[in-house]
């Protein structure tokens, strides 16, 4: 049986007697701070889907034995508002994101719901909080959907139970560099994803097992890890982001690359949307393809690398400044923003923030 989330007209709203104080938009550290309220919504298989409630923020009471503590039954997505400067509160291309955790959910065997109703209920989650979005346009409300198995059970199978829960965050910049250029540590020792795996699904144990090389990236003195896969060595992501190349490729034609998805890559919404940007633009070629490492290092000593960057909901346009790979470092940017990824970031966050009017807002 199919039962769908169709219940966003009986959400339950309870409101918080007090209410924590605004932060200051200029020194947010990513994910440290939560509003004053919460979504949750709870599912039983005999039942179906209970009714949402909108509740003061607070901890959640899980079973010892349920399954996300115990089998990663578990994911989430990643979204944000934005405040305009004409004050309205806008979501960006979030239905990408309800398919995206559809997908995620069937993989971890979790239930299906309906995407546009869980939106409605996440609309309705942004207008109670719609105080802590910042007036700022470099700052935003982090929206964190997150989907567990919490059935009291030790047996590696589907949950009976489930618990669908979303909370929000005022966040500023994603890394600590602000809009400096990132370094990249590249070794094949450690894989993010593999076919067949996770990859493409935003599960939490994607994340959790790459907590190491991040570290290791570190201790070599980078900031993200350069995820590599294969004989080939091909490039994947760029620590949580995907990753695009704008280069003079073997051809001599100038193009935007970035690799495919094809089970391996995470399809995010900034990476869509950058592709859908390029390809408008028409002014040079548009490519999701295999790059390799040795592709890249020969592009670097025949000069042909013109940006590499990153991209994703919390950082929009990351820079690469340089990589570290077998010893060697190879520069890319040495400062700011170079040309490419400023020009996507303006045109992507005027989106966001309702500079540039767009079918992908979505108005709370």
């Amino acid at each position: 049986m199919v039962v769908q989330l169709d219940l966003a007209s009986d959400t339950v709203i309870q409101l918080a007697q007090t209410h924590k104080p605004k932060p200051d938009p200029n020194g947010l550290v990513f994910g440290t701070l939560f509003t004053d309220h919460m979504l949750t919504i709870e599912w039983i298989l005999e039942e179906g889907w209970q009714k949402p409630h909108i509740q003061p923020f607070g901890n959640l009471s899980i079973h010892p034995g349920c399954s996300a503590l115990h089998y990663s039954v578990q994911l989430f997505e990643g979204m944000k508002a934005y405040r305009g400067p004409d004050s309205k509160v806008r979501l960006f291309r979030p239905m990408i994101n309800m398919k995206r955790m559809l997908k995620s959910a069937h993989r971890a065997c979790l239930p299906s719901f309906d995407g546009a109703e869980l939106l409605e209920c996440i609309r309705k989650l942004v207008e109670v909080d719609q105080d802590w979005v910042p007036h700022s346009d470099s700052a935003s409300l982090y929206i964190r959907p997150t989907f567990l198995g919490t059935e009291p059970t030790l047996g590696v199978k589907k949950p009976s139970k489930a618990l669908l829960f979303v909370i929000l965050s005022p966040v500023g910049s994603f890394f600590s560099t602000g809009a400096k250029p990132v370094s990249l540590w590249a070794d094949s020792k450690y894989i993010r994803a593999w076919r067949g795996g996770t990859g493409d699904c935003k599960m939490g144990g994607n994340y959790g097992a790459s907590i190491y090389a991040q570290y290791k990236a570190v201790d070599y003195g980078c900031q993200q890890v350069l995820w590599l896969y294969g004989d080939d060595q091909q490039i994947t992501e760029v620590g949580t982001m995907n990753l695009f190349l704008y280069w003079i490729n073997e051809k001599e034609e100038e193009e935007l690359a970035t690799p495919p998805l094809d089970g391996i890559i995470l399809p995010g919404v900034t990476r869509q949307s950058i592709l859908e940007l390029a390809r408008k633009w028409g002014e040079f070629k548009v490519s999701e393809r295999y790059l390799t490492m040795a592709d890249l290092r020969q592009a670097l000593e025949e000069n042909r690398v013109r940006e590499m960057f990153g991209s994703g909901t919390a950082c929009v346009v990351s820079p690469v400044g340089r990589i570290l790979y077998q010893g060697e470092v190879s520069l890319i940017s040495t400062s700011g923003f170079p040309p490419l990824a400023s020009r996507l970031l303006k045109e992507l966050t005027d989106i966001q923030y309702g500079r540039t009017p767009s079918d992908w807002s979505y108005i709370v």
